[in-house]
């Protein structure tokens, strides 16, 4: 008896044990709407993301500077290839990112206005990490490219700047990705266009169909 007591006790104690081990349920997807650890987004689905209200998307010719371009209007759209098992890293594709040359200034001395700005070379890959990590690349063998036009006395000139890959940072707080100095370098324009340009944006909510993305 007192041998099958103590194979008894043994077995409850193991089960107990196996029982803390194994989580509740299994670990929710990167990418979720509502909540962390809420529905899972899912592959396809088109995720959009305006300006952050009251703030402004810049184009600065030094990381420290603010002369150069403007935007209180701003939007991006992506495309979601990939979201697994949190921790781990979603994947997307970026389809779109426009500026609303309506909202668009500059101060750079000669130039009267902006045009239009274009980003280039669409569509970027992106990935997102659980740590909120952003990461935009351009197809292999090409650049991320934005292309300002700029109105002056003389007409209309435009400036290609070009870098390398971007990379922002997720918040939950807000839903949002900021972006901050990601360093342009100009490879063609006038003598009115700075050398380099340094992008500074902070885009929320980031939405599926209105509803707010999660990083998990």
């Amino acid at each position: 008896m007192r041998t099958r007591s103590l194979l008894a006790l043994a077995g409850t104690a193991t089960a107990l044990a196996l029982t803390w081990a194994t989580p509740a349920s299994a670990a929710g997807p990167v990418l979720t709407t509502g909540s962390t650890g809420g529905t899972a987004v899912a592959v396809g689905d088109t995720l959009t993301a305006p300006l952050a209200s009251g703030t402004s998307a810049t184009f600065y010719s030094s990381a420290t500077g603010t002369s150069g371009v403007k935007c209180t209007g701003s939007q991006f759209t992506a495309k979601v290839t990939g979201n697994p098992t949190a921790p781990g890293t979603a994947t997307e594709s970026v389809t779109a990112h426009t500026f609303d040359n309506t909202t668009c200034t500059s101060n750079v001395t000669g130039v009267l206005g902006v045009n239009g700005i274009t980003i280039n070379n669409l569509p970027y890959s992106a990935t997102i990490t659980s740590a909120g990590t952003l990461t935009v690349s351009p197809p292999s063998g090409s650049v991320i490219q934005a292309t300002v036009q700029l109105r002056t006395l003389l007409g209309t000139v435009s400036c290609v700047y070009q870098a390398p890959g971007l990379t922002g940072k997720a918040d939950n707080a807000d839903s949002s990705i900021t972006f901050t100095n990601q360093q342009f370098t100009k490879t063609s324009g006038s003598s009115l266009c700075f050398a380099n340009g340094y992008f500074t944006a902070k885009y929320a909510p980031v939405t599926d169909a209105g509803v707010r993305v999660y990083v998990n």
